[in-house]
């Protein structure tokens, strides 16, 4: 869908790039993954730069946050489109940090077994899913609709 008026290649290119935040932030959950599949860490080449910053850097993740929350989401001046995935992508790293705490707490007491394996490569592949989708939507000058983070976007961002 695309609304409010059309999008540059430029749009479209800075839309994509805030889903760098949940793709860095879902790296760990992979963990069991991507040692049973060492092809597929070339997905997450691109994001060595991001990925560095964010080990050097002590509260990276959550500069990054309200840097793009206040300077993107919250600024009209920039176009609806970009403020939308900049806002999608806030949400699912949002949702992978809620994932984060909770298992935080669940590991120790259930211990590493297949069910703690399953639920991490579910959340691992359900964000690489979420992630892809919207970038090819963004790219392609489509909002990308995600059932319940794309209805909870709009309500943020006008």
């Amino acid at each position: 869908m695309t609304w409010r008026g059309e999008t540059t290649i430029k749009d479209r290119l800075f839309a994509c790039l805030p889903y760098a935040l949940p793709l860095v932030s879902v790296i760990p959950f992979g963990g069991f993954l991507l040692r049973q599949f060492p092809p597929l860490n070339f997905l997450f080449l691109p994001l060595t730069p991001v990925m560095f910053i964010y080990r050097q850097i002590p509260f990276a993740g959550i500069v990054v946050f309200f840097l793009l929350f206040l300077l993107v989401v919250r600024n009209e001046k920039i176009i609806h489109f970009i403020r939308f995935n900049a806002m999608q992508a806030i949400l699912l790293d949002i949702a992978l940090s809620l994932c984060s705490l909770l298992l935080g707490v669940l590991m120790p007491a259930l211990g590493q077994n297949l069910i703690t394996e399953t639920v991490l490569n579910i959340i691992f592949l359900s964000t690489l899913a979420a992630c892809g989708y919207s970038i090819v939507q963004s790219l392609s000058g489509r909002y990308a609709e995600i059932p319940t983070i794309s209805e909870a976007v709009y309500t943020q961002v006008r």
